[in-house]
């Protein structure tokens, strides 16, 4: 037995409705004809977008709906995709006329078109991110929908409008070509939907290469009737050879179609005359060895072209592609193309590594979950015919969407997959870190909504952010449900991971500081001290001495050894004058600090303001530390003088402390630039050529913006100032003063 399947003609001038019921059940006849009185009287006059009437669009979707022999329900869909945007209370209406399954199929039908603006953006990006748009995209589609019957009649609707579009100006309409070749094409050709893909293809080719579909068109010098009637002629003959033969057999047959060839002649660089499978027949049999026997006959029928003929099967493809190729010369003289296969090998080509659409459109080997969902959907359409409007045929279908990944948009149109459950904050991590950390809130669809609110598919997701901060530690805690993916849930950790190193450097710098002070040594070199204590660098050494480590002894040890082994003694000479612990006498012009009334008295420069001459300063009565001195303007003095006016004394800078080569005094400067790469060199630079001593440095950058601290030895102000103006001539720098 012989199964023969090929194009069905369809007699234009029919009445719409035998087109629309062809193959329905009475009951389901009147239905179409309730669902078509309906969707005429309600788009009466009203237009869509390309110009073309709402009630066109819909029985010209509802006639591709029906040739591709989908239920009933679909096809009443299909008429009604756009009632609910022209009548009220037209979802209450449809659903009491034609039941929940046509509201759900026309609900999910807008869903899908919404995504038009989005997949044009994609467009318009960087040639990479454009080629991972359009992938993500052609997911997105089969995500954001229970039923396949959704994607179906999406891509009928797109089908009409290119149809139409052969009236629209010709940028609207390359628009609409350029997008459904992005989008809409290869997503029929993953599901087998051959007779939208080669109509889809072709028009939108029509549209962006005019010149070159004429010229193809030109050189078939056939209408495509006629070579369908070749087609028809052939199989009948294969078919009465076959059967005398007795062998059972399965033959398809279709004109190649304009885009293809010249994607052929394209991709294999050859001409027009070379391409033998213009027209081509495929023959499915049971067992290996028939597929030899239908080659002979095929070859006893018509004269074999030299050299090309391919056997597959004893030498599969890399991607395990098995089948027979070979091309023959029929009775016009005009070539043929002939493939046979058995059904399994069939399958496997159709549904598994080798599959048409991963060769055809380049993609790499190798299974993974959209692959099999893929594959899913497409053994679904084939034995759609079988089951069509059952109830197994729907349940199966709706677990065909990509469970495990959401697709949501941003304002801009970009798409952005996500696991199943992310949530808002997922997302902005998702964007970008910095997005992330500053999230405060988030609109789903322009309503704003709680941080931890599940997402999903085909939502349109904006983020509430501040100028500045960092995530909540609430967000790591699985119970208030904040975020979902392990890439969100990393970053966080890395921030408070950070975020808890800092303090521990500042809490190990200042008891570095707290023993240096205590100790008159404040000129040491830290790094070379950190060095000679066995640690790397200064964060090392700081982040040990948060912990307890080294001891006070070691410490002190080190400092009066690095002292000898420089030259100074610890009661030593004035050769590198002490900055911070200084005894000055009352009218003493040999000190760099005089305290009125006080005689031989213990002094220090506070750290928090780090007072330099000819900065007007006070000094602070301390308890065990002497006379703490600070600027006049410091705010902690300030604090300290309202909360003990009786320990402030009068002070000033004595001859000592004018006394450049003999005196340097600590001092931070505060420096905020765009960051790039070189930033900090070049300031350091400046540092050099004026003879700073840098002592400490720290930087953040956030969004570009690097935020110093320097902490200098200066012999004064005026150095400063010298500094801080070339500083502010660095490129970049926006700005730089005195902390």
């Amino acid at each position: 037995m012989v199964s023969v399947r090929h194009a069905v003609d369809r007699d234009a001038t029919a009445p719409p409705i035998d087109l629309l019921a062809e193959g329905m059940t009475q009951e389901e006849r009147v239905a179409i004809e309730r669902a078509l009185a309906l969707a005429r009287e309600v788009y009466a006059d009203h237009i869509l977008e390309i110009g073309e009437t709402v009630w066109t669009h819909a029985l010209g979707c509802a006639l591709i709906v029906s040739s591709l022999r989908l239920d009933v329900d679909a096809r009443i869909a299909a008429l009604l995709f756009s009632v609910e945007e022209f009548a009220k209370d037209a979802r209450d209406q449809i659903e009491a006329d034609f039941g929940s399954h046509v509201v759900r199929l026309v609900a999910g039908l807008r869903k899908l078109d919404s995504l038009r603006i989005p997949s044009r953006t994609a467009s318009v990006a960087s040639a990479s991110e454009a080629r991972t748009q359009i992938e993500t995209l052609r997911k997105m589609l089969l995500a954001i929908v229970e039923d396949i019957r959704v994607v179906l009649l999406h891509l009928a609707s797109r089908t009409q409008a290119l149809r139409y579009c052969t009236n629209v100006p010709d940028e609207q309409r390359r628009c609409e070509a350029r997008e459904t070749m992005d989008i809409y094409a290869p997503l029929a050709n993953r599901l087998g939907v051959w007779q939208l893909k080669w109509e889809l293809e072709d028009l939108s080719f029509r549209f962006l290469e005019p010149e070159t579909y004429r010229r193809i068109a030109n050189m078939l010098d056939e209408r495509r009737s006629e070579r369908e009637e070749f087609i028809r002629d052939a199989i009948e003959r294969l078919r009465a050879e076959l059967v005398a033969a007795d062998i059972w057999a399965e033959i398809q047959g279709r004109p190649k179609h304009i885009y293809s060839i010249y994607n052929k002649m394209r991709s294999k660089k050859i001409g027009f005359s070379v391409v033998y499978d213009i027209r081509a027949l495929r023959v499915l049999v049971d067992e290996v060895r028939d597929c030899y026997t239908v080659l002979g006959i095929v070859h006893q029928i018509w004269q074999p072209i030299q050299n090309e003929y391919d056997d597959y099967i004893s030498r599969p493809k890399g991607n395990n592609y098995q089948s027979l190729h070979t091309a023959v010369l029929a009775g016009d003289g005009k070539a043929l193309e002939v493939q046979v296969r058995t059904y399994a090998m069939h399958r496997h080509a159709e549904l598994g590594v080798a599959a048409h659409w991963r060769y055809k459109e380049g993609m790499g080997i190798g299974g993974n979950e959209y692959d099999d969902k893929i594959a899913l959907l497409r053994n679904l359409l084939s034995w759609r015919d079988e089951v069509a409007g059952s109830s197994q045929w729907v349940e199966q279908s709706k677990l065909a969407s990509l469970g495990d990944t959401i697709y949501v948009l941003t304002p801009q149109g970009r798409v952005i997959d996500l696991p199943r459950g992310a949530t808002p904050v997922d997302f902005a991590y998702r964007l970008h870190t910095d997005l992330g950390r500053r999230c405060r809130g988030a609109k789903v669809d322009g309503h704003l909504v709680p941080l931890n609110t599940r997402l999903e598919s085909g939502q349109t997701v904006e983020i509430v952010v501040t100028k500045e901060g960092g995530p909540s530690r609430d967000w790591l805690d699985p119970r208030q449900a904040y975020v979902e993916s392990a890439q969100a849930k990393r970053k966080i950790r890395q921030y408070f991971g950070a975020l808890d190193e800092a303090e521990l450097l500042t809490r190990g710098r200042n008891a570095v500081m707290r023993e240096i002070q205590r100790d008159g040594r404040t000129h040491i070199n830290i790094e070379a001290l950190a060095t000679r204590l066995g640690f790397k660098d200064t964060d090392a050494f700081y982040l040990a001495a948060a912990r307890g480590e080294p001891g006070q002894r070691a410490l002190q040890t080190a400092m009066r050894e690095m002292d000898a082994t420089s030259g100074t003694a610890e009661t030593g000479n004035d050769d590198k004058p002490e900055i911070v612990v200084n005894r000055a006498r009352a009218g003493n012009t040999s000190g760099r600090v005089l305290v009125v009334g006080m005689g031989d008295f213990l002094t220090s420069l506070s750290r928090c303001c780090k007072p330099a001459p000819p900065d007007a300063i006070k000094g602070f009565v301390t308890r065990g530390r002497g006379v703490s001195i600070h600027r006049i303007d410091c705010h902690d003095f300030r604090n300290l003088a309202k909360q003990h006016p009786e320990r402030v004394v009068v002070a000033e800078w004595g001859e000592r402390a004018h006394d450049k080569e003999q005196s340097t005094f600590s001092v931070d400067v505060l420096v905020q630039a765009m960051d790039r790469q070189g930033l900090l060199r070049d300031i350091s630079e400046v540092l050099l050529r004026e003879k700073l001593n840098l002592t400490a440095v720290n930087t953040q950058s956030k969004r570009n913006v690097a935020s110093m601290r320097f902490t200098l030895e200066v012999g004064g102000i005026t150095q400063l100032q010298r500094a801080l103006a070339q500083i502010r001539e660095v490129k970049g720098v926006l700005e730089a003063r005195r902390g």
